[in-house]
């Protein structure tokens, strides 16, 4: 009997048109020998399966099943690509943990606490050789707090949503008088922003995962963007960024970043597949921590694909652990 796995997309958020491109790729790639995969739109007040014959089929929230004619179909597990809320933030992880379904991604607590780039800063700051940019975590849009930001940091800085995702939000800022646009067009994205020292160095984003009981750390991919930072354009628009994987990285520097991004998936407790940012400071080499996302992108060129592939693996035979490796208890 083949498994049967929901494959959750949507989202309430500007970033649900990525979990649905992602969705798309998945639902194509996955091993329809091992599993029969039926795609799970979640949109505000809306769960629904989408049919063959275009018919949307709500979703019964008591137990997270469908029915089709005659048939209800319960899932054996679910593969989470919903980016954001509240796929990303702990909300669905918390619903599946309560109605006993098992997930491809991190389990309610870790979910809510990387979603936020401060809690989570705070918490992987005493990993040893990870260093951490000064910053300040803002939660009002108040004169008080410009204030604060102006005696307490130096130019520039990078202003971000401190619960966002693909950039959406976010803003480098040279000057004070940028300052305050920069905040309003953070806290129209989120209630609480965080605010960074600028960090000179070369950036990379590299993935790692847990399948068949071990933790993988995959090849880097470094970032060189024509952009001044990796915002939703250099994400999202072709041509504006160039990403080399695996990145150009000494053996002594790959070396150094696999073992601490091993070490920020066990402190984060983190299950399935993320990805973490980082900068390597241009003069002294050291690893400065970004941020972590918990469900990263998985469209064809997304950096976990390229990075997947990079170590020789398919992608369709990376999902397969994944998925198999949820259902060890």
């Amino acid at each position: 009997m083949k498994r049967k796995i929901a494959l959750v997309t949507g989202g309430y958020t500007g970033e649900s048109v990525i979990s649905l491109k992602s969705a798309a790729v998945v639902e194509k790639t996955i091993d329809r020998n091992l599993y029969d995969v039926y795609k799970i739109l979640i949109y505000p007040g809306d769960w629904h399966f989408l049919s063959a014959s275009g018919e949307k089929i709500p979703v019964d929230l008591n137990d997270f099943s469908i029915r089709i004619g005659d048939d209800k179909i319960t899932f054996d597990g679910v593969f989470n690509i919903l980016h954001g809320s509240p796929g990303e933030d702990g909300k669905l992880a918390g619903y599946f943990d309560m109605i006993g379904i098992p997930y491809t991604t991190c389990d309610q607590l870790s979910s809510a606490i990387t979603m936020n780039k401060g809690y989570t800063k705070a918490i992987v700051d005493d990993i040893e050789e990870l260093h951490i940019a000064k910053s300040l975590q803002l939660f009002e849009n108040s004169a008080k707090n410009l204030k604060r930001v102006q005696d307490e940091l130096t130019l520039p800085l990078f202003i971000k949503p401190n619960n966002g995702g693909s950039s959406i939000g976010m803003s480098k800022v040279k000057t004070w008088e940028e300052l305050p646009e920069a905040l309003d067009k953070a806290f129209a994205e989120d209630k609480q922003v965080l605010v960074e020292e600028f960090v000179s160095g070369r950036e990379f984003s590299i993935g790692c995962y847990k399948g068949k009981g071990e933790i993988t750390v995959l090849p880097a991919t470094e970032i060189v963007s024509s952009k001044e930072f990796f915002d939703y354009e250099a994400k999202y628009v072709a041509g504006v960024t160039e990403e080399i994987t695996p990145g150009r990285m000494s053996d002594e520097e790959v070396a150094l970043v696999n073992r601490i991004i091993a070490k920020i998936y066990e402190k984060l407790n983190c299950k399935g597949a993320i990805r973490v940012d980082y900068f390597l400071q241009h003069e002294t080499g050291k690893f400065y921590f970004i941020e972590v996302n918990t469900v990263p992108g998985q469209t064809e060129t997304s950096l976990i694909s390229q990075q997947v592939k990079a170590i020789g693996m398919e992608v369709r035979d990376f999902y397969t652990e994944l998925i198999e490796e949820m259902f060890i208890i």
